[in-house]
Protein backbone atom coordinates (compact mmCIF):
# COMPACT_ATOMS: atom_id res chain seq x y z
CA UNK A 1 0.00 0.00 0.00
CA UNK A 2 1.18 3.51 -0.84
CA UNK A 3 0.27 5.96 1.90
CA UNK A 4 -1.01 9.49 1.54
CA UNK A 5 -4.63 10.68 1.42
CA UNK A 6 -3.97 14.44 1.66
CA UNK A 7 -2.47 15.44 -1.67
CA UNK A 8 -2.51 17.79 -4.63
CA UNK A 9 -1.14 17.25 -8.11
CA UNK A 10 -1.02 18.09 -11.78
CA UNK A 11 -3.05 16.30 -14.45
CA UNK A 12 -0.68 14.37 -16.73
CA UNK A 13 -3.22 12.30 -18.71
CA UNK A 14 -6.97 12.02 -19.20
CA UNK A 15 -9.09 8.92 -19.50
CA UNK A 16 -11.60 8.34 -22.26
CA UNK A 17 -14.58 10.65 -22.01
CA UNK A 18 -12.98 13.16 -19.64
CA UNK A 19 -13.39 16.50 -21.41
CA UNK A 20 -13.71 19.04 -18.59
CA UNK A 21 -10.09 18.87 -17.41
CA UNK A 22 -6.88 19.61 -19.27
CA UNK A 23 -3.39 18.18 -19.05
CA UNK A 24 -1.24 20.51 -16.95
CA UNK A 25 -4.13 21.61 -14.73
CA UNK A 26 -3.54 21.61 -10.96
CA UNK A 27 -6.10 19.74 -8.88
CA UNK A 28 -6.88 18.19 -5.52
CA UNK A 29 -8.61 14.89 -4.91
CA UNK A 30 -11.34 13.73 -2.58
CA UNK A 31 -9.52 10.50 -1.79
CA UNK A 32 -12.57 8.30 -1.52
CA UNK A 33 -12.90 4.64 -2.30
CA UNK A 34 -16.66 4.30 -2.74
CA UNK A 35 -18.70 1.91 -4.84
CA UNK A 36 -19.60 3.07 -8.36
CA UNK A 37 -23.31 2.64 -7.59
CA UNK A 38 -23.17 5.34 -4.88
CA UNK A 39 -24.57 8.69 -6.02
CA UNK A 40 -22.45 11.79 -5.41
CA UNK A 41 -23.18 15.48 -5.74
CA UNK A 42 -25.35 17.90 -3.76
CA UNK A 43 -27.81 16.25 -1.44
CA UNK A 44 -26.03 12.91 -1.39
CA UNK A 45 -24.35 11.81 1.84
CA UNK A 46 -21.89 9.55 0.07
CA UNK A 47 -19.43 9.71 2.98
CA UNK A 48 -21.82 7.41 4.87
CA UNK A 49 -21.96 4.70 2.21
CA UNK A 50 -21.21 1.10 3.15
CA UNK A 51 -17.54 0.10 2.95
CA UNK A 52 -16.39 3.69 2.43
CA UNK A 53 -12.63 4.01 2.59
CA UNK A 54 -9.78 6.23 1.44
CA UNK A 55 -7.05 6.19 -1.18
CA UNK A 56 -3.75 6.02 0.69
CA UNK A 57 -5.32 4.20 3.63
CA UNK A 58 -6.87 1.23 1.82
CA UNK A 59 -4.95 0.97 -1.45
CA UNK A 60 -5.42 2.35 -4.97
CA UNK A 61 -2.17 4.26 -4.84
CA UNK A 62 -1.61 7.24 -2.57
CA UNK A 63 -0.26 10.74 -2.32
CA UNK A 64 3.29 9.54 -1.70
CA UNK A 65 3.46 8.04 -5.18
CA UNK A 66 4.81 9.94 -8.17
CA UNK A 67 1.59 9.39 -10.13
CA UNK A 68 -1.86 8.12 -9.26
CA UNK A 69 -5.03 7.26 -11.21
CA UNK A 70 -8.28 8.56 -9.74
CA UNK A 71 -11.93 8.68 -10.76
CA UNK A 72 -13.04 11.92 -12.40
CA UNK A 73 -15.80 12.49 -9.84
CA UNK A 74 -13.25 12.99 -7.08
CA UNK A 75 -11.08 15.57 -8.88
CA UNK A 76 -11.39 19.31 -8.15
CA UNK A 77 -9.51 22.02 -10.09
CA UNK A 78 -7.81 24.57 -7.84
CA UNK A 79 -6.98 27.38 -10.25
CA UNK A 80 -4.00 29.41 -9.09
CA UNK A 81 -3.78 27.94 -5.55
CA UNK A 82 -0.15 26.76 -5.11
CA UNK A 83 0.24 22.99 -4.99
CA UNK A 84 1.91 22.96 -1.57
CA UNK A 85 -0.93 24.92 0.00
CA UNK A 86 -3.50 22.85 -1.88
CA UNK A 87 -2.30 19.68 -0.16
CA UNK A 88 -4.04 21.00 2.97
CA UNK A 89 -7.42 21.41 1.31
CA UNK A 90 -8.38 17.83 2.21
CA UNK A 91 -8.05 18.32 6.00
CA UNK A 92 -9.56 21.79 5.63
CA UNK A 93 -12.59 20.10 4.04
CA UNK A 94 -12.85 17.92 7.16
CA UNK A 95 -13.13 21.11 9.18
CA UNK A 96 -15.66 22.57 6.76
CA UNK A 97 -17.85 19.48 7.01
CA UNK A 98 -17.72 19.65 10.82
CA UNK A 99 -18.81 23.28 10.59
CA UNK A 100 -21.72 22.35 8.33
CA UNK A 101 -22.74 19.51 10.66
CA UNK A 102 -22.76 21.90 13.62
CA UNK A 103 -25.32 24.24 12.11
CA UNK A 104 -23.30 27.17 13.49
CA UNK A 105 -23.78 30.62 11.99
CA UNK A 106 -21.89 33.87 11.87
CA UNK A 107 -21.84 35.75 15.17
CA UNK A 108 -21.90 32.64 17.36
CA UNK A 109 -19.18 31.47 19.73
CA UNK A 110 -17.38 28.17 19.18
CA UNK A 111 -15.09 26.25 21.55
CA UNK A 112 -12.59 23.84 19.99
CA UNK A 113 -11.05 21.19 22.23
CA UNK A 114 -7.65 20.32 20.79
CA UNK A 115 -5.43 22.35 18.45
CA UNK A 116 -3.94 19.59 16.36
CA UNK A 117 -4.03 19.92 12.55
CA UNK A 118 -7.77 19.35 12.26
CA UNK A 119 -8.59 21.59 15.23
CA UNK A 120 -6.51 24.44 13.80
CA UNK A 121 -7.93 24.10 10.29
CA UNK A 122 -11.45 23.87 11.67
CA UNK A 123 -10.74 27.09 13.55
CA UNK A 124 -9.68 28.70 10.26
CA UNK A 125 -13.01 27.73 8.70
CA UNK A 126 -14.99 29.02 11.67
CA UNK A 127 -13.16 32.36 11.63
CA UNK A 128 -13.77 32.66 7.90
CA UNK A 129 -17.46 32.02 8.51
CA UNK A 130 -17.70 34.81 11.09
CA UNK A 131 -17.64 32.95 14.40
CA UNK A 132 -15.75 33.87 17.55
CA UNK A 133 -13.33 31.02 18.20
CA UNK A 134 -11.99 29.80 21.55
CA UNK A 135 -9.38 27.04 21.57
CA UNK A 136 -8.42 24.81 24.51
CA UNK A 137 -4.97 23.24 24.17
CA UNK A 138 -2.09 22.07 26.36
CA UNK A 139 0.79 22.10 23.87
CA UNK A 140 2.82 25.31 23.87
CA UNK A 141 3.68 24.98 20.17
CA UNK A 142 0.08 24.45 19.16
CA UNK A 143 -1.12 27.33 21.34
CA UNK A 144 1.41 29.58 19.63
CA UNK A 145 0.28 28.39 16.20
CA UNK A 146 -3.33 29.17 17.08
CA UNK A 147 -2.31 32.66 18.12
CA UNK A 148 0.15 33.43 15.31
CA UNK A 149 -2.24 32.34 12.56
CA UNK A 150 -5.08 34.39 14.00
CA UNK A 151 -7.56 31.50 13.86
CA UNK A 152 -8.44 31.84 17.55
CA UNK A 153 -9.81 34.85 19.41
CA UNK A 154 -8.95 33.25 22.75
CA UNK A 155 -6.49 30.42 23.54
CA UNK A 156 -6.95 28.66 26.88
CA UNK A 157 -4.67 26.18 28.63
CA UNK A 158 -6.72 23.66 30.67
CA UNK A 159 -3.75 23.17 33.02
CA UNK A 160 -3.91 26.86 33.93
CA UNK A 161 -7.60 27.81 33.87
CA UNK A 162 -11.03 26.28 34.28
CA UNK A 163 -11.94 26.22 30.59
CA UNK A 164 -15.72 25.93 31.04
CA UNK A 165 -15.80 28.72 33.63
CA UNK A 166 -13.63 30.96 31.45
CA UNK A 167 -15.85 30.34 28.42
CA UNK A 168 -18.87 31.38 30.47
CA UNK A 169 -17.03 34.52 31.56
CA UNK A 170 -16.23 35.34 27.94
CA UNK A 171 -19.87 34.86 26.94
CA UNK A 172 -21.61 36.79 29.68
CA UNK A 173 -22.38 33.66 31.66
CA UNK A 174 -24.16 31.92 28.78
CA UNK A 175 -21.61 29.46 27.39
CA UNK A 176 -20.45 28.63 23.88
CA UNK A 177 -23.05 28.04 21.18
CA UNK A 178 -21.14 25.09 19.77
CA UNK A 179 -18.23 22.89 20.84
CA UNK A 180 -15.95 20.73 18.68
CA UNK A 181 -14.12 17.70 20.11
CA UNK A 182 -10.83 17.36 18.22
CA UNK A 183 -8.64 15.38 20.61
CA UNK A 184 -10.24 11.99 21.36
CA UNK A 185 -9.62 12.74 25.04
CA UNK A 186 -12.52 12.14 27.41
CA UNK A 187 -11.67 15.08 29.65
CA UNK A 188 -12.01 17.36 26.63
CA UNK A 189 -15.45 15.98 25.79
CA UNK A 190 -16.50 16.48 29.42
CA UNK A 191 -15.30 20.09 29.27
CA UNK A 192 -17.26 20.78 26.10
CA UNK A 193 -20.45 19.47 27.69
CA UNK A 194 -19.84 21.86 30.60
CA UNK A 195 -18.87 24.82 28.41
CA UNK A 196 -21.67 24.94 25.84
CA UNK A 197 -24.86 26.78 26.62
CA UNK A 198 -28.17 25.01 27.29
CA UNK A 199 -29.50 23.65 23.97
CA UNK A 200 -26.01 24.01 22.54
CA UNK A 201 -24.35 21.65 20.07
CA UNK A 202 -21.26 19.48 20.55
CA UNK A 203 -19.72 17.96 17.41
CA UNK A 204 -17.32 15.03 17.77
CA UNK A 205 -14.71 15.48 15.03
CA UNK A 206 -11.91 13.17 16.19
CA UNK A 207 -11.80 9.45 15.47
CA UNK A 208 -11.46 7.62 18.77
CA UNK A 209 -9.23 4.59 19.15
CA UNK A 210 -10.92 3.66 22.42
CA UNK A 211 -14.44 3.84 23.89
CA UNK A 212 -15.56 7.20 25.27
CA UNK A 213 -17.88 7.90 28.16
CA UNK A 214 -20.55 10.57 28.01
CA UNK A 215 -22.08 12.20 31.08
CA UNK A 216 -25.68 11.66 29.99
CA UNK A 217 -27.02 13.78 32.85
CA UNK A 218 -25.28 16.84 31.43
CA UNK A 219 -26.56 15.99 27.98
CA UNK A 220 -30.14 15.60 29.19
CA UNK A 221 -30.44 18.47 31.66
CA UNK A 222 -28.96 20.99 29.20
CA UNK A 223 -30.66 19.47 26.13
CA UNK A 224 -27.30 19.32 24.38
CA UNK A 225 -27.22 18.03 20.82
CA UNK A 226 -24.24 15.66 20.41
CA UNK A 227 -23.37 15.04 16.75
CA UNK A 228 -20.84 13.00 14.83
CA UNK A 229 -19.03 13.98 11.66
CA UNK A 230 -16.85 12.03 9.26
CA UNK A 231 -14.72 13.34 6.41
CA UNK A 232 -16.68 15.45 3.90
CA UNK A 233 -19.44 15.36 1.31
CA UNK A 234 -19.78 18.11 -1.29
CA UNK A 235 -17.51 20.29 0.88
CA UNK A 236 -14.54 20.66 -1.47
CA UNK A 237 -15.97 23.40 -3.74
CA UNK A 238 -16.81 25.65 -0.79
CA UNK A 239 -13.50 24.83 0.91
CA UNK A 240 -11.48 25.65 -2.22
CA UNK A 241 -13.43 28.91 -2.55
CA UNK A 242 -12.46 29.95 0.99
CA UNK A 243 -8.80 29.62 0.01
CA UNK A 244 -9.19 31.27 -3.41
CA UNK A 245 -11.01 34.23 -1.86
CA UNK A 246 -8.27 34.72 0.73
CA UNK A 247 -10.59 33.97 3.64
CA UNK A 248 -8.32 31.12 4.76
CA UNK A 249 -4.52 31.26 4.56
CA UNK A 250 -3.16 27.73 4.64
CA UNK A 251 0.53 28.54 4.23
CA UNK A 252 1.27 29.10 7.95
CA UNK A 253 0.07 25.58 8.78
CA UNK A 254 2.83 24.01 6.68
CA UNK A 255 5.54 23.61 9.32
CA UNK A 256 8.04 21.49 7.36
CA UNK A 257 8.78 20.30 3.82
CA UNK A 258 10.77 17.11 3.31
CA UNK A 259 11.85 14.80 0.51
CA UNK A 260 10.44 11.30 0.20
CA UNK A 261 13.78 9.84 1.32
CA UNK A 262 13.34 11.65 4.65
CA UNK A 263 9.80 10.38 5.22
CA UNK A 264 10.58 8.12 8.19
CA UNK A 265 13.20 10.10 10.13
CA UNK A 266 11.84 13.61 9.55
CA UNK A 267 8.19 12.77 9.02
CA UNK A 268 6.64 9.67 10.56
CA UNK A 269 8.95 9.52 13.58
CA UNK A 270 8.42 13.20 14.32
CA UNK A 271 4.65 12.95 14.07
CA UNK A 272 4.62 9.79 16.18
CA UNK A 273 6.86 10.94 19.02
CA UNK A 274 6.88 14.76 18.80
CA UNK A 275 3.61 15.65 17.11
CA UNK A 276 3.19 18.75 19.24
CA UNK A 277 6.10 20.34 17.35
CA UNK A 278 4.51 20.13 13.90
CA UNK A 279 1.18 20.88 12.24
CA UNK A 280 1.58 19.67 8.65
CA UNK A 281 4.72 18.13 7.14
CA UNK A 282 4.67 18.16 3.33
CA UNK A 283 6.40 15.36 1.43
CA UNK A 284 7.46 15.78 -2.20
CA UNK A 285 7.41 12.41 -3.99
Amino acid sequence: MTMGHEFSGTVTALGEGVTDLVVGENVVVEPYIIGPDVAVGPGNEYQLSADMNFIGLAGRGGGLSEKIVVERRWVHPIGDIPLDVAALIEPLAVGHHAFVRSGAVSGQVALIGGAGPIGLLLAAVLKAEGLTVIISELSQARKEKARSTGVADHVLDPSEVDVAATVRELTGGVGADVGFECSSVNAVLDTLLDAVRPAGVVVNVSIWGHPATVDMQKLVLKEIDLRGTIAYANDHPATIALVQQGKVDLAPFITAKIALDDLVAQGIDVLTHHNETQVKILVHP
